[in-house]
């Protein structure tokens, strides 16, 4: 009883609370405990190997042990290990890092850190408020968000996502946030509607709520380039393009949530380019530092940094800001990030080895299970059915996303069922022989999945 009570599991389930699980659940079964990783593969505590084909959480994007950015970590926490931004102090890393990002990044002028992804989009609101304040007009401070977006689970990041689990007990979304459908063909399309017509819908559907909320009140729209927590969801083509003339027309101010996307995920540096968004903010983290060390950015143009500038000298300062934002050792793991996803091209790889991966993944097609195979880059989508000719989900309660990644685990591959669609996204250094390990064991977990369905319907 003494060893099992003073064992990892043990302890973990007695003081740690774990975010998105279930609390019972994981009381009675207890954690997957990962001990080290290498490369695109992690080992739990028995020894066990796994290929992380989720890099983490979408972050990993290096693989878990790049000695470049370990290097760059040690050096500077040899040197300084920690000042702040506040009051006119700054340091050398976040100087070269916000200098670095500005030049990866057309139409952005400067910079803003913080240190997780929910930090980021709660301070793009923030700034979307100011800004219209600055200019005057401060009655527009409406959010629009799509629905089964992922933008974080602060206050205003968690109001702004629209996924049930993030909202229920929380007394979430707050007032002044709206949600419009999201742009995924397979689920939202009408019957016998084209893409291009489900596009022309989807922007006149903005356009109708912005007129129906007074324009004057709407001042700012939220959009991952390519959906993830969301499922893997890539929008169709001319879907960008059509709703921001109809944001432009409403004078909107418009965000990429890069969390996911940015740094070569999608084949493109960021997922805006990859899909035609030409935002006036940009938010990024996770692969920023390739999840190795906490850091986020939002990215400003010059006309929102402008009204900043305004807005803070007429008040006095600018009232915002994180104790550990711009943080000098975080920055330093960004910037040597940020160098190997040059020396590595990891963009091309992600583009070239992602067509490789969706090709794979797209010979499953044909399964069963299989409703939707979806995806751009390194990070795809398959989303399980229960009949593919109607399209019909399964019951959630049998879990089936659940069940499958089960079984992909068991065959050494860490996958994530968001639902019941698969989603995959390994570190971008990943080759094709990982790929088809990736492929290989999936395809083997669908079939356990499928007589494990055809068992317990």
């Amino acid at each position: 009883m003494t060893m099992i009570a003073n064992s990892p599991s043990a302890r973990d389930i007695l003081y740690q609370v774990h975010p998105q699980t279930n609390i019972r659940l994981h009381e009675q079964d207890g954690p997957m405990i990962i001990a080290r990783g290498e490369g695109a593969y992690i080992f739990d505590n028995d020894g066990n190997r796994y290929l992380d084909a989720m890099s983490g959480l979408w972050c990993v994007s290096l693989g878990y042990s790049d000695t470049a950015v370990k290097d760059a970590v040690k050096a500077q926490i040899d040197e300084l290990p920690y000042f702040h931004l506040f009051a006119h102090r700054s340091n050398n890393p976040s100087i070269d890092l916000a200098q670095r990002l500005v030049e990866k990044t057309p139409g952005m002028a400067k910079v803003i850190f913080q240190c997780s992804g929910s930090e980021a989009n709660d301070t793009a609101v923030k700034l979307i408020w100011y800004y219209w304040n600055a200019r005057g007009r401060p009655e527009k401070k409406k959010i629009i968000a799509r629905k089964r977006a992922y933008h974080g689970t602060g206050i205003a990041s968690g109001s702004l996502t629209s996924l049930p689990n993030i909202h229920r007990e929380f007394d979430l979304p707050l007032d002044r946030f709206l949600h419009v459908t999201c742009p995924h063909y397979y689920r939202e399309g009408l019957p016998g509607e084209s893409e291009a017509a489900f596009v022309e819908r989807l922007a006149d559907e903005l356009d109708a709520l912005i007129v129906a909320e007074g324009p004057e009140t709407v001042g700012g729209f939220f959009a991952e380039p390519v959906m993830g927590t969301g499922g893997v969801v890539v929008p169709p083509k001319g879907y960008f393009e059509a709703i921001q003339k109809v944001l432009k027309k409403h004078e909107v101010l418009t965000v990429s949530d890069e969390v996911i996307c940015g740094f070569g995920r999608t084949g493109h540096y960021w997922g805006a380019e990859a899909v035609g968004f030409k935002p006036d903010i940009l938010t990024c983290a996770k692969s920023l530092s390739s999840a190795y060390l906490p850091i986020s950015a939002v990215l400003v143009s010059e006309a929102i940094f402008e009204a900043m500038r305004e807005q803070s000298d007429k008040v006095g300062v600018f009232g915002h800001g994180y104790t550990y934002g711009g943080h000098p050792v975080c920055a330093a793991a960004a910037l040597a990030s940020m160098q190997r996803y040059d020396e590595l091209d990891a963009t091309r790889n992600a583009r070239e080895t992602g067509a490789y991966l969706q090709e794979r993944l797209q010979a499953l097609a044909d399964h069963p299970l299989v409703g939707e195979v979806r995806g751009i880059g390194l990070m795809a989508g398959v989303e399980l059915v229960r009949d593919k000719e109607t399209k019909a989900a399964f019951d959630p309660a049998m879990a089936v996303g659940g069940a499958c990644s089960a079984f992909a685990l068991k065959r050494g591959l860490v996958t994530r069922n968001l639902g019941d669609t698969m989603s995959f996204s390994p570190p971008l250094i990943i080759g094709r022989a990982a790929v088809d390990e990736i492929a290989d064991t999936f395809a083997a977990a669908l079939d356990e999945t499928l007589q494990w369905a055809r068992q317990n319907a």
